[in-house]
């Protein structure tokens, strides 16, 4: 056997080799974690249709919230979490439509922007929660009807690494739950 043939061979003796071995091997499932919110499961639809095909929107649902307020999010300055005259004025359309309906609870949400470690994120977002909650809470939202969760970086709803983009993630959202 000549030194070519050799190299030839050992060559495809050690691709075989690597080829049963990947093949072989333990395979991990990578599931990306999706920030787009438009790909996220849809939120049931609680409107109706009347007899002429025209979307009727039931009173106390999230349609009814998001139509009858002025927002459901409010924004934050850069590692801050005070509420601002524009978010009061936001926070009192929500707590005027929930003193409405007082057997409807909602679900604050913090979020921040890219910049910072998670814990700091999460951390961050945690008080832009309970900022919100606070203020809806002295508004006369009874305390036991809110719920907060900080979801720090983890969920933008812009992406880019830029001012605009990070001005739009800092925020909290105000959802209603049942």
């Amino acid at each position: 056997m000549t030194e070519k043939n050799r190299l030839i061979r050992n060559i495809g003796l050690t691709m075989a080799g690597a080829i049963f071995i990947t093949a072989c091997g333990k395979k991990e499932i990578d599931i990306p974690f999706d920030a787009n919110p438009q790909t996220q499961p849809p939120v049931q639809n609680t409107a109706n249709i009347d007899n002429n095909n025209r979307n009727i929107i039931v009173p106390g649902s999230q349609e009814d919230f998001l139509s009858q307020i002025s927002s459901d999010t409010i924004y934050f300055d850069t590692d801050k979490f005070n509420i601002d005259a524009q978010d009061q004025s936001t926070l009192r359309s929500q707590a005027q439509w929930l003193l409405q309906y007082p057997n409807k609870n909602i679900s604050i949400q913090g979020h921040a922007d890219e910049r910072g470690t998670r814990d700091y994120n999460l951390a961050l977002g945690e008080r832009r929660a309970n900022s919100t909650k606070n203020y809806l809470i002295s508004l006369g939202v009874r305390s036991n009807r809110i719920n907060t969760v900080s979801y720090g970086k983890e969920q933008p709803i812009a992406l880019g690494s830029n001012e605009n983009a990070w001005a739009q993630n800092r925020r909290a959202v105000t959802i209603t739950v049942q």
